[in-house]
């Protein structure tokens, strides 16, 4: 089992938490951390934004990776969302554990 943190941005509290619903509902995800507002600033087809975003954190483990991107593109307002992986690579074992139980399911 290979932890990993998922990241990706909202434009809003309710996306944000229907998606994280839909995450842990189907076992994609152990769980899902809503952040706070940020303020984004980005090039998107040739012109500077700036948007209010929510961010998510998403715990899950590589095998379920491709449920969490599938579900993903298919809730995500945004015509290209963010959606970067990173392995966990150490953490508190009993959380790990934690984490790679809540995702067997659908692994």
């Amino acid at each position: 089992m290979e932890p990993l943190l998922v990241l990706t941005n909202l434009p809003d509290v309710a996306s944000a938490e229907k998606l994280a619903e839909a995450l842990i509902e189907s076992r994609a995800a152990a769980c899902v951390n809503i952040l706070a507002a940020c303020r984004s600033k980005y090039r998107w087809q040739g012109a500077l934004e700036t948007a209010e975003e929510i961010p998510l954190l998403i715990k899950t483990t590589t095998a379920c990776y491709p449920l969490v991107e599938k579900i993903v593109r298919a809730q995500h307002p945004y015509e290209v969302p963010e959606l970067i992986a990173t392995l966990i690579t150490h953490g508190l074992p009993a959380y790990l554990e934690w984490l790679a139980t809540e995702t067997e399911k659908h692994e």
